[in-house]
């Protein structure tokens, strides 16, 4: 991770941690690293999701950009995975998301991808780090002056797409999705309304201000109470630039990322469609997953966490399917980066193909009980370096016998991430209360 980049783009609090200048300078780095030798103008594609600060963010990067003599096309509202679909189809330089995920409204983020829709790499992070830290570039001038392009087009364009994928039709499903307030406000409801299925639809109001706040992926009881509520045949909530998606199945079930992972790749398999019989999860995926998928001869790599080192693994083994149990889930036939309405349409597609409810499709997969924490430290890699803490882990581990302990700094926020999996769940509850207790008195030391 470098200074402002993680392992998903840069983020931090608006207007302390990034600024409008930063977005500026990132801006005037994109524009000029992309005019640079180009022969026509340098072309970059903006989305955002419904935080009030992601108007500032817009206008600033987007100033940047045409003063370094790039074009910039405006998608307005929209989600993550569009932004890479339009960047990847309509031969765009590059193209930058604005939004924090899952974080709440106070925070604010800025994704970057390349020209094959795919998350930057780290050397034009450092290189734009770098420029945003204090370099210096020409402006351009005269007729190398960018401008300004209203896009909503891409964004439709990508509607459809949508659209043609199921090779179903969802007429007669009753199907709950919970948008965050976010980026999936519009497009969600409108894909499942096209496509027949009779839609329940929350977190489609959003103020600027109420993005992620109780609802969406992180708080998915709320689309699990609209299932229950309404008799319906699934649910499905996503994170405020709708790259997540979690389900609940028609009896009420929650159906993490893993469990999805789960159900996805059977289907997949007994289609034929499965290249090399794996798929890619990440360490902070249940041990469950590879166990439920073992009798199916269905293998499981693992990658580090985010979804670019997931996209990684899978283009290095040539995988189609690979996620996180957050909800990040990539099916590479059709989509180079996660994509929630996309997973969504997925699942119910495989519920219709395979005329069984959601809840008969992922009764196979058994997860290990797993208990998870998030504490907040001032120096993370110190915190987990601490004498305390390697003693805790080792103490944790002894604990668990078997089981499995992980440690992981956030890439999005000042946290480390504290994961214990196991047979027991109230061992498991025990270990992680052990780590968490060293690791925030190790944050205060640091």
């Amino acid at each position: 991770m470098g200074k402002y980049f993680g392992t998903d783009g840069f983020r931090g609090v608006a207007n302390e941690s990034l600024t409008a200048i930063h977005a500026f300078r990132v801006g005037r780095f994109l524009g000029y690293y992309f005019a640079s030798g180009k022969e026509g103008r340098a072309r970059i594609v903006i989305g955002k999701d419904t935080r009030r600060s992601s108007y500032m963010l817009e206008y600033a990067l987007t100033a940047g950009a045409t003063a370094s003599g790039a074009d910039v096309y405006l998608l307005h509202v929209t989600t993550t995975p569009s932004v890479s679909y339009v960047t990847r189809t309509e031969n765009f330089d590059c193209g930058v998301m604005i939004s924090a995920s899952h974080n709440a409204y106070t925070d604010n983020g800025i994704k970057l991808f390349d020209g094959n829709g795919e998350k930057t790499d780290d050397a034009l992070e450092a290189r734009i780090e770098a420029f945003v830290d204090g370099g210096t570039l020409p402006l351009a001038t005269g007729e190398r002056i960018g401008r300004t392009v209203d896009h909503v087009a891409g964004r439709n364009r990508y509607l459809a797409y949508l659209l043609s994928l199921p090779r179903v039709s969802f007429r007669g499903m009753r199907v709950g999705l919970d948008c965050a307030n976010g980026s999936a406000f519009m497009l969600a409801k409108a894909v499942f309304d096209a496509l027949g299925a009779k839609t329940y639809a929350v977190g489609a109001q959003p103020d600027g201000l109420n993005i992620n706040a109780g609802c969406g992926s992180t708080h998915p009881e709320r689309v699990r109470a609209l299932v229950l509520q309404n008799n319906l045949d699934v649910g499905f909530a996503f994170d405020g630039d709708a790259d997540r998606c979690i389900a609940v199945d028609d009896r009420g079930r929650i159906l993490d990322g893993d469990a999805i992972l789960y159900l996805s790749a059977r289907r997949l398999k007994a289609r034929g469609e499965l290249d090399g019989n794996g798929i890619v999860a990440t360490v902070m995926s249940n041990l469950g997953l590879e166990r439920s998928l073992a009798p199916d001869n269905i293998s499981v790599a693992y990658a580090g966490v985010g979804d670019r080192y997931v996209a990684a693994e899978m283009a290095k083994r040539g995988y189609l399917l690979g996620g996180e149990c957050s909800g990040h889930i990539i099916f590479r036939k059709y989509a180079a980066t996660g994509d929630g309405i996309l997973t969504a349409l997925k699942v119910l597609e495989t519920a219709l193909e395979s005329r069984c409810p959601v809840s008969v499709l992922a009764e196979g997969y058994r997860a290990l009980p797993q208990i998870t924490q998030s504490i907040r430290v001032r120096d993370r890699a110190a915190a987990l370096a601490s004498d305390g803490v390697c003693e805790a882990k080792r103490r944790a581990e002894s604990l668990l016998a078997g089981g499995r302990v992980l440690l992981r700094a956030s890439g999005t926020e000042p946290v480390v991430r504290v994961m214990a999996e196991g047979e027991e769940e109230a061992k498991c509850r025990e270990a992680c209360d052990l780590l968490a207790l060293a690791l925030r008195a190790a944050g205060e030391e640091v």
